[in-house]
Formats: C-alpha cells, sequence, structure tokens
C-alpha cells in the first residue's frame, strides 16, 4: 500500500504548496496528491478552493485573478509556525520540484462546461509530458472524464467517488478507462473495495487519518492511502 500526501501534506504543512511539497519530500514520501485550476489567463495552478478566504484569508474569487494576482497571496496564512511565505504555485513548478515522486495523482477540479473542459486537459497533457509514468489524472467531473477520452489520453486516469453510488462507480470508470477509482473514505467498504479489484481497478482512499483505519485498508489491499498526515502513517503503518 502506498502512503500518498494528500495536497502535499496538509495536515502537517500548508496545503497545495511547494513548500508542503518539499516537506514531504524531506520526509521521503515519494507519492502526493494536489489540485489543479486554470485561471483566465490559461495558467493551471494547484488550489483546491475556487475562493481564497480559507487558505489565504482574502476575500476574493479565485477565478477573478490573474497568475501576477495570486503572488501576493500567502497560502500559509494561519500557519503561524511556518515562515516562508507560499504563493499559489503553477503546475509547472510543482512538476520541477516532484519530478522524482513515483505516484503522482492530478486531481482536476470541475469546470463548468465541456469546452472548458476540454481547454484545461489538452493545457495539462502538454504540462505532464514526461510525467506518463508516475501521473495518474483524476477528477469528479466526467466532463474532464469525457474530454481525455475524446483526446484519447495515454496517461492513466482514475475516477473520484463521494457518492454512494457503488457498482454505478466501477461501470463508469471502465467505460472512461480508468485504472483506478479513488473512494471517500466513507464509502470505502471491504465489498466495494472488493468488487472494484475484482474489475481489475486499483483502489485509492481518501482521506484517511487515523492509524487503526490505515491498517484496516492495507488489510484489504488497498493500492493508495490518500493522507493529511504522511508522517504519521510513516511512522505506524
Amino acid at each position: 500500500m502506498r502512503i500518498i500526501g494528500h495536497r502535499g501534506a496538509r495536515g502537517e504543512a500548508p496545503e497545495n504548496t511547494l513548500g508542503g511539497f518539499q516537506y514531504i519530500q524531506d520526509l521521503g514520501v515519494r507519492a502526493v496528491e494536489f489540485d489543479v485550476r486554470q485561471l483566465k489567463d490559461q495558467q493551471l495552478v494547484i488550489m483546491h478552493d475556487d475562493h481564497l478566504i480559507r487558505t489565504t484569508g482574502q476575500d476574493r474569487p479565485l477565478y477573478e485573478c490573474s497568475t501576477q494576482d495570486l503572488h501576493h497571496y500567502n497560502q500559509a496564512y494561519g500557519w503561524k509556525n511556518w515562515s516562508n511565505f507560499e504563493i499559489t504555485p503553477y503546475l509547472n513548478q510543482t512538476l520541477a520540484l516532484i519530478q522524482n515522486f513515483e505516484h503522482i495523482e492530478v486531481e482536476i477540479k470541475a469546470v463548468e462546461t465541456q469546452a472548458q473542459a476540454e481547454q484545461l486537459t489538452l493545457a495539462l497533457h502538454q504540462q505532464l509530458k514526461g510525467f506518463e509514468h508516475s501521473a495518474v489524472i483524476t477528477s469528479f467531473d466526467l466532463k474532464i472524464h469525457q474530454a481525455l477520452q475524446a483526446q484519447q489520453s495515454t496517461f492513466k486516469r482514475g475516477l473520484l467517488i463521494e457518492e454512494d453510488i457503488q457498482e454505478q462507480a466501477i461501470e463508469q470508470a471502465l467505460r472512461f478507462g480508468c485504472c483506478q477509482i479513488g473512494w471517500m473514505n466513507e464509502l470505502a467498504t471491504p465489498r466495494m473495495i472488493q468488487a472494484t479489484q475484482q474489475a481489475q481497478l486499483g483502489v485509492s482512499v481518501w482521506t484517511v487519518n487515523e492509524v487503526e483505519r490505515a491498517k484496516q485498508l492495507k488489510d484489504l489491499g488497498i493500492n493508495g492511502l490518500i493522507t493529511d498526515f504522511p508522517k504519521l502513517m510513516m511512522q505506524h503503518i
């Protein structure tokens, strides 16, 4: 079972930041999950929310910002013991830092239209060149999966599931050519894990922050454990 840092290591370092990615690099973790959005100037950035308030303390919608705007906002807001100012990183900056990682789950956040999905995924393919061995493109948004399939993407893909749709999720993953399903922790029952494995799909589970639960999932044979606390999991799993 692979331990995967969630948004870098959001329980131990500022989430989705270069500092956070360096933190897990220094731990010896070589697997990470992070979120990608596309700004109005077409730049791909690493950001979970579509608003800056939670992570920077600034009351501003992300999609109103240009790349240059984001340089003024500190993604380490709220981390009193974190000395570095953490700007919102570009995808290419992040990839340069983690190019030696063995496993990268690139979650594409939902978009409003199919045209936006196509534009984003085309840009994504350009930046992910050279990471075919390690990158898995994941999303909840079926528009993203449709775009990837239409483009005959050669990257591995994963369907993310947070709704209790059970076998329907497996059917969707197979239909879109996915290699894995990322199950929300609460939905990752032994029965669903087994059904996913029987469909020849890999299993990632998110977000797992309790050691005993992690041990249960390891015994069930999952492939990836996505956690906010990779250091904790490395010490006990």
